[in-house]
């Protein structure tokens, strides 16, 4: 498995993944609620969207906006099955060991807490 930091690195080449910000409401929405609650956010979105073996709709099952979850999702290539495997090699067909949706959720919250330090 590759570092957080790797895994910016190799984020940051992609135009795409790069094109993800939190707006300054996003960002607002985040402190207000705390990243406590984010976080327990952020774990119900990954196991209803990312831990099936084979998720409902995979491949489109993550909003582009509407929570800063699912943008982090998005910049981080945590969207679906598909990009999992592609930029970290998560095996498709398999449900998602508790220990990996949790790794999932440290890299999507080190990702929001990255867009709210950016200021």
């Amino acid at each position: 498995m590759i570092t957080k930091e790797e895994a910016f690195r190799r984020l940051a080449t992609s135009k795409f993944r790069s094109s993800f910000t939190l707006t300054e409401a996003e960002k607002a929405y985040v402190r207000e609620k705390g990243t406590g609650t984010i976080r327990r956010h952020a774990a119900d979105f990954v196991r209803q969207k990312l831990a099936p073996a084979v998720p409902v709709n995979d491949g489109k099952q993550t909003p582009m906006r509407g929570h800063p979850v699912f943008k982090g999702m998005h910049a981080t290539a945590c969207c679906c099955r598909g990009c999992l495997n592609k930029w970290y090699r998560v095996p498709v067909g398999v449900p998602l060991t508790e220990e990996l949706q949790s790794r999932i959720v440290d890299f999507l919250m080190a990702w929001i807490e990255r867009q709210i330090n950016c200021d």
